[in-house]
């Protein structure tokens, strides 16, 4: 499938319900050295699956350092990263950083249909790519949370250029604790009051939740294993994890160290769980950005 513009507007992360205001607005920042900052928040249609919600912040004039792409996990959306791309970007200066929602979360379209196991694959290498064309993004930097990491991975190691990676709490294979945590949120679901927290950021949240429990509980799924993926990425690459993440244990991130090609640094945060940009946002900020201090990339302006 194709891409095709939608409307946008300029404004905050979070949207209003519907999301698809005609008149655009600019919310804009300036740094003491008078660069202009602009927010886009608007739809993009991708695909046989309708829009996709993003967030766009680009410097003016642009700059030729790679841009910061986030992508989300498995029950995530634009604005549940909170302030995390925001504190990244504000700590960077001068980085475009793109933040979307994929097909099924947030304020993109919905998606009732089935998710298949490949459905990191066909985001990875199919959705991800005509929206970094659809916008420009060359090289970026991908910065993935949980499924949100293996779609980087995934995406780097089928020979997409990148200028590095950051993966929060990544997975490259099925662990029993991993069916555990899940069993343990599907039966929150079923209990509790998680749909009504999720409706205020997901347009369809049962659709949004049973897309991703149901294929990870799904027989079909305990076979999924990308790690001889890792094997053809070349790309600097930061690891991070929390030490009490119930949802994967550190053989993820050794998989993975072992596997990649190009330098590879590890951070595990103690106390801390799934979501370090959540948990131990300043100690997850600290490490993305002297991550991407070090990264030998030329600063400049496009003239």
């Amino acid at each position: 499938g194709g891409v095709q513009a939608s409307s946008s507007t300029f404004r905050s992360r979070e949207p209003s319900k519907n999301g698809h205001g005609q008149d655009p607005t600019v919310r804009t920042s300036r740094s003491t050295r008078q660069s202009a900052v602009n927010t886009v928040d608007g739809h993009v249609t991708i695909g046989r699956r309708g829009q996709v919600h993003y967030s766009l912040t680009g410097a003016t004039p642009p700059t030729r350092q790679p841009p910061l792409v986030f992508l989300h996990e498995g029950l995530g959306s634009v604005a549940l990263w909170r302030s995390f791309p925001d504190d990244v970007c504000a700590a960077m200066k001068q980085r475009t950083t793109f933040v979307y929602s994929r097909h099924g979360y947030g304020r993109s379209s919905i998606v009732s249909e089935p998710r298949m196991p490949t459905y990191m694959h066909d985001e990875a290498l199919d959705v991800l790519p005509q929206i970094l064309r659809h916008f420009g993004l060359e090289r970026p930097i991908l910065i993935g949370h949980s499924d949100g990491a293996s779609i980087a991975l995934l995406h780097a190691g089928s020979g997409h250029d990148v200028a590095g990676l950051v993966l929060l709490a990544p997975h490259v294979f099925v662990e029993d604790c991993s069916i555990a945590a899940i069993e343990k949120v599907r039966e929150s679901f079923a209990t509790t009051d998680l749909s009504a927290k999720m409706a205020r950021h997901h347009d369809d949240p049962s659709a949004t939740f049973r897309g991703w429990n149901d294929v990870w509980l799904s027989p079909e799924f305990r076979d999924w294993n990308i790690t001889s993926v890792a094997e053809s990425i070349t790309a600097p690459t930061l690891l991070i994890q929390g030490e009490r993440d119930r949802f994967g244990t550190g053989a993820q991130l050794e998989a993975i160290a072992r596997s990649v090609q190009g330098r590879c640094e590890t951070v595990l945060l103690p106390g801390v769980g799934h979501s370090p940009h959540l948990e131990a946002l300043a100690e997850t900020v600290a490490a993305v950005v002297r991550f991407l201090d070090s990264l030998d990339t030329k600063p400049g302006r496009v003239d």
